[in-house]
């Protein structure tokens, strides 16, 4: 990025001019309560008035490698989105409101324009599993699980970890991770290699702990790992309460953390 650009498509960033708050509370009202003259006027001095707002934005996006035109256009419509769609009745200022906007319009793009294709069904898929998310979190005050948010979708769990997972950014292998000054790790150098020494020598420690379990604690952690089920699925299957399958798979993982 060229920090020294002053010119984003083709506005000179320099001279934008800048609303106060009661400036654009009153252009606001002028939207809603004006003549359809007065009410594009001031339309198009508000989204003039607030393009300093879009650029404080896209900074956020700058070390994406995309283009700063595309971005900037990208975050007017979030901006225009916002001022078309703001309430005047509530005591919020115009940039709390803004400011959401413009990032979700800016995300959107990022991800439709992405290398990596998704399909149109995992990714309505998974914005529903977002608002449940958010949703669930605010009304229980925790973080709900995947099951729960299955459930109120009405959908496999299977299918909304899929959904989730494929909007994930993939991250790049030269992504720095660390840096002390001198010797930067990149994600790269965290990347294990099938054909390392100690990888080998840490299966057979793993496989010898695991024969050394039990019967049933090798089933349940086959259930919980290999095949993804609950606890409370497992405790059903094995005809145990989940209580159990808790302390025997805890157990379990102990005894194999001790033994390697």
């Amino acid at each position: 990025m060229n920090y020294n650009k002053v010119e984003i498509c083709g506005v000179n960033t320099s001279k934008l001019k800048v609303l106060t708050e009661k400036e654009k509370r009153a252009l606001l009202t002028q939207m809603k309560n004006g003549t359809p003259q007065e009410q594009k006027k001031a339309r198009e001095e508000l989204i003039n008035g607030n393009l300093r707002l879009v650029l404080s934005v896209i900074q956020r996006f700058t070390n994406r490698g995309e283009n700063l035109d595309d971005l900037f256009q990208v975050g007017c419509i979030g901006l225009i989105k916002a001022i078309d769609n703001f309430d005047i009745s509530q005591d919020v200022r115009f940039s709390t409101y803004g400011v959401p906007m413009i990032i979700g319009e800016i995300r959107r793009f990022l991800r439709d324009n992405n290398s990596v294709r998704v399909s149109r069904s995992l990714r309505d898929t998974a914005y529903k599993a977002m608002q449940v998310k958010e949703r669930l979190t605010t009304q229980n005050n925790k973080e709900p699980s995947i099951e729960e948010i299955a459930k109120e979708l009405e959908l496999p769990k299977e299918d909304v970890v899929l959904a989730l997972e494929a909007i994930v950014e993939p991250v790049s292998l030269y992504e720095p991770v660390f840096s002390d000054g001198n010797d930067t790790i990149f994600v790269m150098d965290q990347v294990g290699d099938k054909n390392d020494d100690n990888n080998w020598l840490d299966e057979i420690a793993l496989k010898e702990a695991i024969r050394n379990l039990g019967p049933r604690e090798k089933k349940i952690l086959n259930l919980r790992f290999f095949q993804g089920k609950t606890q409370m699925e497992v405790a059903k299957e094995i005809g145990i309460s989940q209580a159990q399958v808790s302390r025997l798979e805890k157990g379990s993982l102990e005894r194999i953390k001790n033994h390697i």
